[in-house]
């Protein structure tokens, strides 16, 4: 029997090519974080290997492929939030190789965005909580343990994605004013107030564990690594881990639980919507109102146990 493999419709190096050009789009012209190009790299790798073994070139992307490849992807067992993640970087990467002059028409917005399932987000207890972060904060003095306290404070008292803790730069620390300037996604800053005990962890940090790592490479990064150089997100979820344990009743705790965290015990404490919109720096009020069914949540327990006539 002959060989029926399919030969490659594109060039030696042409998709490499490509994707080294849409990195440099994702990066300088969208802003797109280092984790969001990443995956969308790797999402459009997946599609240029369907549509190699599909046997078409790039110039050729229309809508039927992209189905074609989302369905490859469901029958290999992708979860819903994976295909929505690659829905939406098909599209960017489209809309990209149309205004190139690569595709005579853009087929990302034909293609349907799989319903997501939106869970509730794990929340941490406020009680215990406290006391874990409380217990770090007594506990001993090494580099790495006031980091660990400084990165869990520092994450739960201003609602921070773990990125952005590990993006901030010492001059983003305004001890005055106790406040935190971010730089959030698409490379949008705000500003969000920082408690007491945080501070006081982070100037722990500074002042007795910074110092013992600092190198000529450091730079101005708030928080660092044992080698001096800027903390990573994989650092930081370690740091979590073992500051929190297993406090959100599963998995390990993440610094997503404490954002989630910080903004449902907001809204527990009486803080209105959009002041919590603007805290966790969500562009559109539909992303923040899944706390509210948390909060909702409790407040059904509370009626439950506590209404005479529930």
């Amino acid at each position: 029997m002959g060989d029926m493999s399919v030969t490659p419709a594109h060039s030696p190096g042409e998709h490499e090519g490509v994707l080294v050009e849409f990195r440099r789009h994702l990066e300088s012209e969208l802003g797109r974080s280092p984790h969001t190009v990443r995956g969308y790299l790797g999402d459009m790798r997946s599609l240029l290997d369907h549509i190699d073994r599909s046997g078409v070139g790039i110039e050729a992307i229309d809508v039927d492929t992209l189905r074609g490849w989302l369905a490859e992807l469901h029958e290999a067992g992708a979860s819903r939030s994976t295909m929505a993640r690659r829905v939406a970087a098909a599209r960017v990467f489209t809309a990209f190789l149309s205004r190139a002059g690569r595709l005579a028409a853009d087929p990302g917005p034909l293609v349907a965005n799989p319903k997501r399932h939106r869970p509730l987000p794990s929340v941490l207890d406020e009680e215990r909580t406290s006391t874990a972060l409380e217990g770090s904060a007594t506990g001993t003095d090494s580099p790495a343990a006031l980091r660990r306290t400084a990165v869990a404070e520092t994450l739960y008292a201003a609602g921070l994605r773990v990125a952005e803790l590990c993006g901030l730069d010492l001059d983003d620390v305004d001890r005055e004013r106790r406040t935190l300037r971010v730089r959030g996604k698409g490379g949008k800053e705000r500003v969000v107030p920082i408690g007491a005990p945080a501070l006081a962890a982070l100037d722990r940090w500074l002042a007795e564990g910074r110092p013992h790592w600092v190198t000529a490479s450091s730079g101005a990064a708030l928080f660092l690594g044992a080698r001096g150089g800027r903390l990573g997100t994989r650092s930081a979820r370690r740091d979590v881990a073992e500051v929190v344990g297993s406090e959100s009743g599963g998995d390990r705790a993440s610094p997503h639980d404490l954002r989630h965290s910080a903004a449902t015990h907001l809204l527990n404490g009486g803080a209105d919507l959009r002041s919590v919109q603007e805290f966790l720096g969500h562009s559109s009020l539909r992303s923040t109102q899944i706390y509210t069914h948390v909060s909702v949540e409790r407040l059904t327990e509370t009626y439950t146990r506590a209404h005479p006539r529930a």
